[in-house]
């Protein structure tokens, strides 16, 4: 009997000792997620931690961070919002330059050629134009397999074919990338002189710049929708340019939220730049009757400068004709 006495005394102490630790813990606390744990439900584990993340020996910390919420967020961004974007903004711009070409045709030079023709681009400037463009189709193409190659291609390809393209798309992307750069800068100190606003550009604007009703406005060596294009071009190639290389030189300066943004930045602005660029294409090719001379040959007809950029076509005029000068002002053309 003593016996049972001294154990029920133990159990009795034993218990209101756990009573006094139980109310000394606050009320609020909770005993923290095990990871490793098989019975942890994936979305408390997020909420308990705002990152997965391990222990590393390695000197960089941001190796142990293994998911990250945010991480959802971006990819549902790029496979579901940035797609959406892209296909708005190339088809749209794709089916306003149809619809256009239906209602206007070519826009042909006023009286017809004239036989005679002008240098409006030499050789160098023709260089660094074709430079840029080439680079830049190469990486359209290759960036848009980024956000659409999974989707389209791979089940025309199959696994095999889609991997080998993809990895030379990507190389080519990461390489070219330089070429564009040095073209876009060469381009930009080229021509920044002559794009400039003044009020024959105004003007240019108000009276809708030729695309509309007959006859052309005024304008310089580049009229006033080619200086904004140049401007869009320039910021548009600053925001993809610096986004990209952030992209190809991972986490110099930048977090992982940061690397986020900047790929996020450049697949948006890259895919309003191709949109921008097809319309741009169509008027220098078949939208306009000689303006593909201009940086095919470099000569165009003095009726289509005459009718296009009067203003600079009065000035080359006037200058060639000066005593200085003495090369024909016009040559035939062949």
């Amino acid at each position: 009997m003593a016996t049972l006495l001294a154990r029920l005394r133990y159990v009795v102490g034993a218990l209101a000792l756990a009573l006094v630790v139980a109310l000394t813990v606050p009320a609020g606390a909770q005993q923290p997620v095990n990871p490793t744990a098989s019975s942890v439900n994936e979305q408390k584990l997020l909420q308990e931690l705002g990152r997965i993340q391990g222990r590393v020996s390695i000197p960089d910390e941001r190796a142990s961070v293994l998911m990250q919420p945010d991480g959802r967020t971006w990819r549902a961004f790029h496979e579901v919002a940035l797609r959406w974007i892209g296909a708005i903004a190339i088809f749209g711009m794709l089916a306003l330059v149809v619809a256009y070409y239906l209602w206007r045709g070519m826009i042909r030079i006023e009286g017809g050629r004239s036989g005679r023709t002008m240098v409006r681009f030499n050789a160098f400037e023709r260089f660094v134009h074709w430079l840029t463009a080439i680079s830049f189709v190469i990486l359209a193409l290759s960036g848009l397999n980024i956000t659409f190659g999974k989707p389209l291609l791979l089940p025309l390809l199959g696994p095999e074919t889609f991997t080998a393209w993809a990895i030379s798309a990507k190389y080519a992307h990461n390489y070219i990338s330089f070429a564009f750069t040095i073209g876009i800068i060469a381009t930009f100190l080229m021509w920044i002189g002559n794009n400039t606003f003044d009020r024959v550009d105004l003007e240019w604007l108000k009276a809708g710049g030729g695309m509309v009703g007959k006859g052309h406005p005024p304008a310089h060596k580049f009229n006033a929708g080619q200086k904004i294009l140049f401007w869009l071009v320039v910021l548009a190639s600053i925001a993809v340019a610096v986004s990209g290389y952030l992209l190809m030189f991972p986490f110099y300066g930048t977090t992982i939220f940061g690397m986020q943004l900047a790929e996020a930045a450049h697949g948006i602005v890259a895919l309003l730049f191709i949109a921008l660029i097809i319309g741009h294409i169509y008027l220098g090719t078949i939208g306009m009757e000689g303006a593909f001379e201009a940086m095919g040959t470099g000569d165009v007809d003095l009726n289509w400068a005459k009718g296009h950029h009067s203003v600079w076509y009065e000035e080359e005029m006037a200058r060639r004709t000066e005593p200085s000068h003495a090369q024909p002002v016009a040559t035939a053309a062949e």
